[in-house]
């Protein structure tokens, strides 16, 4: 079995409140530290999303397949 090094994730994280209506929200926007690369995010629920999905590990990733497949 070989084992792989660890994933190294780095992010800029940029927060900022914004008026819908006359709701105050968060909007968040992510910028990949090794490609620039920059996603928006409209709420703090889709940023936190987001972080799982990456975060999330080969094993978790096959079983949560397997369980939608059901």
């Amino acid at each position: 079995m070989t084992t792989q090094p660890p994933r190294y994730l780095a992010f800029i994280l940029r927060l900022r409140q914004a008026r819908d209506n006359e709701e105050m929200l968060w909007r968040a926007s992510l910028e990949d530290a090794h490609t620039s690369e920059r996603r928006g995010f409209a709420s703090l629920e889709m940023l936190f999303a987001f972080l799982r999905e990456q975060t999330r590990t080969p094993t978790q990733s096959q079983a949560q397949a397997e369980k939608i497949s059901q």
